[in-house]
């Protein structure tokens, strides 16, 4: 039996402080389009994110990087039309933040007021300071991203743990009490070491959600076409997959189309 925190109560950043408190897992999906959207709400999911990951498992690019600010605010206008009660959550894509923060601003505002989305994704900690402050500033919810971040795997090269280091998992405590005093309403923290993710989850007062952080943190977040084995090429210890969707999706197409061929469908029942 599946377990529905809230009932039908919408879920907001108060409501998701509130589940930290009483330590409540919070969890989260991916979601790119209405009828995911919809089904991922009716099954109770509290937060869905918008992720810059459209830009591979939609789109078919290798990085996030290309995906746009128009691609993002379509995809997040189509998941906000399928969502009652889930907090949703967009990635701001490379190239709209970074160094600029009154284009951070800009653009945050474009996918609130385009997407009727509820807040803002973005990775990063004290080189983004600026373009959090500004975005925070002007009362948009911001969640913050540290660990492994894929926008920069051109300057890290290898998508492995990220601070296992001393002082790289130094840096990733002090961005995130610097997020944190910035006002961001949650955190995520993806593939570093689970002791490290829960000395975060248990030094800040915020939720932290982690993928590939271990079970210390607030809550999970996974991507919704890898968790469901539409995708198959991804193969990380963290992911878990609940379903097999390619390989029962695949034997569909395939009678489907075997009995196109060999005229069993339509029937005589199935016309008019």
């Amino acid at each position: 039996m599946s377990i529905q925190s809230h009932s039908d109560k919408r879920v907001t950043t108060h409501v998701l402080q509130e589940m930290k408190l009483r330590s409540e897992k919070i969890s989260m999906l991916t979601a790119y389009d209405f009828s995911m959207a919809k089904i991922l709400d009716d099954a109770g999911i509290d937060i869905l994110l918008v992720g810059d990951s459209a830009s591979n498992v939609i789109a078919g690019h290798e990085t996030t990087l290309p995906i746009t600010l128009d691609q993002m605010i379509y995809h997040a206008s189509s998941v906000i039309r399928g969502v009652k009660r889930a907090l949703v959550v967009v990635d701001l894509p490379f190239g709209n933040y970074q160094g600029d923060s009154k284009n951070a601003l800009q653009s945050s505002i474009r996918i609130m007021k385009e997407s009727g989305a509820h807040a803002i994704k973005l990775e990063g900690g004290e080189f983004v300071q600026e373009s959090v402050r500004r975005i925070v500033s002007a009362g948009i919810p911001v969640m913050g991203h540290l660990g492994l971040m894929p926008q920069s795997i051109y300057k890290f090269g290898t998508y492995t743990v990220r601070a296992t280091e001393e002082m790289e998992a130094a840096q990733l405590i002090k961005d995130a009490r610097l997020l944190e005093e910035l006002g961001i309403f949650a955190l995520v923290l993806e593939k570093i070491p689970a002791n490290l993710a829960k000395q975060v989850a248990q030094t800040i007062r915020i939720p932290v959600i982690g993928i590939g952080a271990g079970g210390g943190v607030d809550g999970q977040v996974l991507v919704t076409h890898d968790m469901l084995g539409i995708t198959k090429e991804f193969e990380p210890r963290f992911l878990r997959r609940y379903a097999s969707l390619y390989e029962d999706m695949k034997k569909a197409f395939e009678n489907y189309h075997s009995d196109v061929k060999s005229g069993k469908f339509p029937t005589d029942k199935e016309s008019y």
